[in-house]
């Protein structure tokens, strides 16, 4: 044991000396001037005009200039073009605390980006060979089996892992928007409530203290959203199909002598797909390090050898047939990377003013009842990472609580009875229900969406999406307000 520590501690050492010379820059007087408030209190509104802007450019440069976005170079110059100043404003405003508070939003998008990337490697190798038929029942299974899988692998793994079967089932399909669609709400996001390992911000909860197995606690939640969309999807499903039957039937006619067994080929990546999950669950619950969390980079290192290692054992006919291209990975690494540095104003901001520190527009942080937090929770989630937005509303619902926000806060707030415990899972149920409100709500989302835009399957703008989740996601969030958080 005392060598493995040694071990995780040299590792620490050398993967922070970076961060730690880059912060030795700062001025004393720079230094000085952070001690007399954080960041969140000092910061200008008009720091969240980069991250607002980034957004709308992601949501309007698709439809004015469709070919000139398709360049992966210009998505790239885009993010770059309103990551840049404000990054260069925190360093040079804040010295020291502006230049940590961006080497942590590194170290976030590092996590975030290989174990998006891990995943989506990995799975790349798995191809499910056979006749897939893309009927109503068929893709309501599909999805529900998403939603129960999210669980063990995580919503990134399970829709990584069943969006390329799913898309190949539906080949002879005409109207298969609306499958991605309700894949993007289950499986990417609503489906991964009830373990830490479902979702980022439940993991980010586990690690703060929240018992491995409080999340169970969830499942009225979870089985009224998840039992509630898929019913939906069902419904249009069949009607959709019998649609598409009347109007073209030759096409969706299956010759039964073309039929071919299911079998799984590439097998061996779900050694690789489950090491990924011992990665995550071993740096939160410290296994080999007397049950402190790993530093950074040990959990980066393990996934990044996972994923290259799968990479170099599948054989190449196995990404060919699932039409793998590193091409979806590589939009959502250019467009997060300006994401994650944009928008650390405005969870500064958000933070400070949770705590009572500061107002906003002149209005004082007012939220006290638990659907007050869904709802706050979740809004944001769906524009914000949703797992700092997690945070900053649990330990404001724990300052409610008087409880001190130190180390594992969270085991102490499940403890003080109901009323505390419905704030968490107001909060909780925000996180992960309200990022399939957009495109950036959660990582999965921009990466299925680019997989069935790689695929030739239309998929609607920023706009267009917000348009579907409103009309279908909004009335199951009221009525779980209704029944769980009045």
């Amino acid at each position: 044991m005392c060598s493995t520590n040694s071990f995780l501690d040299t590792m620490h050492r050398t993967l922070t000396r970076v961060g730690l010379a880059l912060s030795s820059i700062a001025s004393p007087a720079w230094a000085t001037q952070a001690d007399h408030g954080t960041l969140g209190v000092e910061l200008g509104l008009w720091t969240l005009v980069p991250f607002v802007g980034l957004l709308l450019a992601i949501a309007i440069l698709p439809l004015v200039a469709h070919h000139w976005w398709e360049n992966d170079r210009n998505k790239a110059l885009v993010a770059a073009l309103f990551a840049l100043p404000i990054g260069a404003y925190l360093v040079l405003a804040f010295g020291a605390a502006g230049v940590a508070n961006l080497i942590e939003k590194g170290e976030e998008y590092v996590s975030f980006i290989l174990l998006l990337a891990s995943l989506f490697v990995i799975t790349g190798g798995i191809h499910v060979r056979g006749s897939l038929s893309g009927t109503p029942l068929f893709n309501t299974i599909l999805l529900g089996l998403g939603a129960v899988i999210a669980n063990v692998i995580g919503t990134t793994g399970a829709s990584v892992l069943l969006i390329r079967p799913l898309l190949r089932a539906n080949e002879r399909r005409a109207r298969k928007t609306h499958i991605v669609i309700f894949f993007i709400f289950v499986v990417s996001n609503c489906g991964g409530l009830l373990t830490p390992l479902g979702d980022p911000p439940l993991f980010l909860g586990y690690l703060k203290g929240v018992p491995f197995g409080w999340t169970f606690e969830l499942v009225p939640e979870w089985a009224i959203m998840n039992g509630g969309l898929l019913s939906i999807f069902h419904l249009w499903e069949q009607l959709a199909f019998r649609k598409e039957k009347r109007e073209r039937p030759e096409e969706l006619r299956v010759d039964p002598a073309l039929h071919e067994p299911l079998r799984i080929e590439g097998a061996r990546n779900f050694v690789f797909l489950l090491g990924v999950v011992v990665a995550i669950y071993g740096a939160g619950a410290g296994l080999l390090n007397a049950g402190d969390h790993w530093p950074f980079g040990i959990q980066e290192a393990l996934m990044l050898a996972l994923g290259v290692g799968a990479y170099l054992t599948t054989p190449a006919a196995l990404r060919q047939a699932n039409r793998f291209s590193f091409r979806p990975i590589i939009e959502v690494a250019v467009l997060f990377a300006g994401i994650f540095v944009t928008m650390a104003p405005a969870l500064l901001v958000l933070n400070a003013w949770g705590q009572g520190q500061r107002e906003v527009l002149g209005f004082t942080f007012g939220l006290s009842e638990p659907w007050h937090y869904f709802w706050a929770t979740g809004a944001l989630s769906g524009f914000l990472d949703n797992a700092p937005t997690y945070l900053t509303f649990t330990a404001t619902a724990s300052g409610m609580q008087g409880i001190p926000i130190d180390g594992r806060y969270l085991a102490e707030l499940v403890q003080r009875g109901p009323e505390a415990e419905q704030l968490l899972a107001a909060i909780s149920c925000g996180a992960v229900f309200m990022g399939a409100n957009t495109y950036i709500g959660n990582g999965p989302n921009f990466m299925v969406k680019a997989i069935a835009e790689e695929n030739h399957i239309p998929m609607p703008g920023f706009f267009g999406y917000m348009a579907y989740s409103g009309l279908i996601l909004l009335p199951f969030f009221v009525l779980i307000t209704y029944l769980m958080f009045l």
